[in-house]
């Protein structure tokens, strides 16, 4: 009797350790994964964050993450997160908040952080890019360097990803979803790869500068919803992704003046399953991708890896999958598409933003409300 006593909750306590100590080595499991370039692990950064759109990081290595769907600027240090003070009102309603976000390469010279985001006006909204100085947890000096043209109704297709390099920011601008025609009018921004000077004035040298009726600061048009940009670290061409419809998303070279076909051309089709216009895929004069996905993958952020962490993996072009939830890799050759691996498609997450980290790691923002590295592991 006294044994039975005994031995019941003694056992008790051994299933309970037992369980505990499966769901340890289960959650430990979760933390790391396999890849081309070997096993590595997951940390989690920092939680909250709905949808982080767009990341970056300052020279002490704190990271800035908007967050599209409340219209924040955060600071990012130790695991926690401040609203930066100071930031603008946002539209955010449907695709539509705080989007992309870049810090300027002298910031310690000067201070200047680079954002897009939604703006309302007479119950339109539209694309609007500032920069301020960040200091002590607050924006100043707001500067007002772009604002697209038309505004409209909706909240769709915004694209906003921002690029800077040698004094010059591009930014992509989406179509707007029910004005997809205008993506072929050099009368408007949308649908466009834009391209100013760091301080907003537009470069004589752009390719439709001058010409009459058309938005001076068009660096490229025929885009429909591109929501990835990032600079080739060898080659310093312009790289840009984009959402087709149902089918078609693609990966394109942006080259001045080009025309990279949307609505004419696509490999996708109405999400109904109708064809679009024609039913084309080419045409004379309209720029072919790089690559395209059928299925849909959702494309986002994207970005060159150069980091020495992951030697297996640079050079590599990365890129955040929204529909089909995973982190798409690809091997470039030539500017041809040789190899694509499908990371964390286990965790069924929806990349937002990818940046690579002082630290040579990988830094994602995934929908839902985290921020997560990827390191070898140890």
């Amino acid at each position: 009797m006294l044994r039975s006593m005994f031995w019941k909750p003694l056992l008790s306590i051994c299933l309970l350790v037992s369980v505990l100590l499966g769901l340890s080595c289960q959650a430990q499991k979760k933390k790391t994964a396999s890849s081309s370039a070997g096993m590595y692990r997951i940390d989690t950064i920092v939680r909250g964050i709905t949808i982080p759109y767009g990341l970056d990081f300052l020279p002490d290595g704190r990271m800035l993450v908007t967050d599209r769907s409340d219209g924040k600027i955060y600071l990012v240090e130790k695991g926690r997160k401040e609203a930066i003070k100071n930031v603008p009102a946002v539209y955010g309603k449907d695709q539509a908040g705080m989007m992309d976000i870049l810090v300027h390469p002298d910031f310690e010279k000067n201070g200047w952080v680079y954002y897009a985001y939604s703006a309302s006006r007479g119950g339109d909204n539209g694309t609007v890019v500032e920069r301020a100085r960040l200091k002590e947890g607050a924006l100043s000096d707001h500067q007002t360097l772009f604002t697209s043209f038309p505004f409209y109704s909706n909240g769709a297709h915004y694209g906003c990803r921002l690029a800077l390099k040698n004094g010059y920011l591009f930014l992509t601008i989406g179509e707007r979803y029910s004005l997809r025609d205008s993506a072929q009018s050099l009368g408007n921004h949308l649908g466009k790869v834009i391209r100013i000077r760091e301080d907003g004035t537009i470069p004589p040298d752009n390719p439709f500068f001058g010409r009459s009726g058309a938005k001076p600061e068009i660096w490229s048009y025929g885009h429909r919803n591109p929501q990835g940009l990032a600079f080739h670290p060898q080659t310093g061409d312009l790289w840009e992704g984009e959402h087709g419809p149902k089918g078609g998303d693609e990966i394109n070279l942006i080259g001045a003046g080009k025309n990279y076909g949307w609505p004419v051309i696509t490999y996708g089709v109405e999400y109904s399953g109708a064809t679009i216009g024609d039913g084309i895929s080419r045409k004379e004069g309209m720029e072919q991708p790089v690559h395209y996905y059928k299925p849909s993958i959702g494309p986002s952020g994207m970005v060159f890896y150069t980091g020495d962490a992951f030697p297996a993996w640079k050079g590599s072009l990365f890129m955040g999958a929204l529909a089909l939830t995973h982190l798409n890799r690809i091997e470039l050759e030539n500017n041809k598409v040789v190899k694509e691996e499908r990371l964390l498609e286990e965790k069924k997450w929806r990349v937002r933003s990818i940046k690579q980290g002082p630290d040579g790691y990988l830094y994602i923002g995934v929908d839902g409300g985290m921020v997560v590295r990827l390191r070898p592991r140890s």
